[in-house]
């Protein structure tokens, strides 16, 4: 069996930290906790699973504090997860089982990180990061904010899963505050970080700054293809702020000359003819993105509804306006497979039977 260090960096988490070291302190054989500057009872409650927790000036860059943490792990794998995540019971089993056959020589293990959930607490926003990393192997984490590290040697795709559950909203303004200090300290960005910076911004509602990022970001040519992708996405919302509806279409089309089409993007192209009431082409549209197969392991964030949930409940009501109401209704049941308590479900499973009632 392998055995793993769990490395964290902290600041002001007395309200989950506690929770995350219980799903799974049992499960690693070392905790390392690095503090960045706390002034609430973090460290208190850090000291109640291990006794190595660590002080660590904050440089305006987690890549830093995260190599720190690494930098104290004694094991043969380094976990790394934030404060306000935590391992469900069946991903505890599942890591459990990992740690007892994975093949020592593998350098870095990725795992689902599941970040959106609908009212029932089903996950809707999911994507696979580097999960436990293989010490003293000569991988570091890069960048200040959205740090990643770049796996090198053989990589497993793991079956357990990190659910991230907030309970209280982060500084909204701190990654666009550290990106914006390496602009005026004049360091260009690289691409994977010119990505993020246009989402920074974007998420800032600054469209026209955003837009410009991802247009450069685009024409510069060097990013990863999901990147793109995503790129292209936020170009249309931009445009689509800006009052440029043709053009917000164009984007998405854009799209298919990176790869084949991702069921998310079809659903945003329906999206845009059902906005317009155009409901023949944006039943085609949800039609096509339940042909797109899911992989998650490409990389990319995945909205899992849009791979079948979401196009089942608006063709459902694209065909009820084009007066196909049996066609309608096999899709809102197909919808209930995805979810069977969904209200929208449920509304149109009683929209259907009174109009079942007026006809008999």
């Amino acid at each position: 069996m392998v055995s793993v260090s769990l490395c964290m960096i902290v600041k002001n988490e007395e309200d989950v930290l506690g929770r995350c070291l219980e799903s799974v302190s049992d499960l690693v054989d070392e905790i390392i906790i690095v503090d960045t500057g706390s002034t609430d009872s973090t460290k208190e409650a850090a000291a109640r699973f291990t006794s190595q927790v660590f002080d660590f000036a904050w440089q305006d860059d987690f890549a830093a504090a995260r190599n720190e943490a690494f930098s104290h792990a004694s094991m043969d794998y380094c976990l790394w997860l934030d404060a306000d995540d935590l391992l469900l019971e069946a991903d505890r089993a599942a890591f459990l089982a990992l740690k007892e056959t994975l093949d020592p020589s593998v350098s870095v293990v990725m795992a689902p990180y599941h970040t959106g959930f609908d009212q029932s607490g089903r996950v809707t926003f999911s994507y696979y990061r580097e999960r436990l990393i293989k010490n003293r192997a000569g991988m570091r984490w890069a960048g200040a904010v959205h740090e990643a590290i770049s796996p090198v040697g053989k990589v497993f795709y793991a079956e357990f899963a990190v659910t991230h559950r907030k309970t209280r909203p982060s500084d909204p303004d701190r990654n666009l505050r550290i990106y914006q200090a390496q602009l005026d300290a004049g360091k260009a960005l690289e691409p994977r970080h010119q990505f993020y910076y246009g989402r920074e911004l974007y998420y800032h509602q600054r469209w026209e700054e955003a837009l410009d990022v991802f247009e450069r970001f685009l024409e510069d040519g060097k990013g990863w293809v999901e990147n793109c992708i995503d790129a292209c996405c936020h170009c249309a919302y931009c445009r689509e702020q800006l009052g440029q509806p043709e053009a917000a279409l164009m984007a998405l089309f854009r799209t298919f000359a990176y790869d084949r089409p991702r069921a998310e993007v079809c659903c945003e192209v329906g999206r845009w003819f059902f906005q317009r009431e155009r409901y023949g082409q944006a039943a085609y549209w949800y039609a096509l993105a339940l042909t797109c197969p899911r992989d998650d392991r490409r990389g990319s964030f995945v909205s899992l509804d849009c791979y079948g949930y979401l196009p089942c409940i608006q063709l459902c009501v694209c065909y009820s306006h084009l007066g196909d109401q049996k066609r309608a209704e096999a899709f809102n049941e197909l919808a209930a497979a995805y979810k069977p308590d969904s209200p929208a479900v449920l509304q149109n499973r009683a929209y259907f039977q009174a109009q079942a009632k007026q006809v008999s």
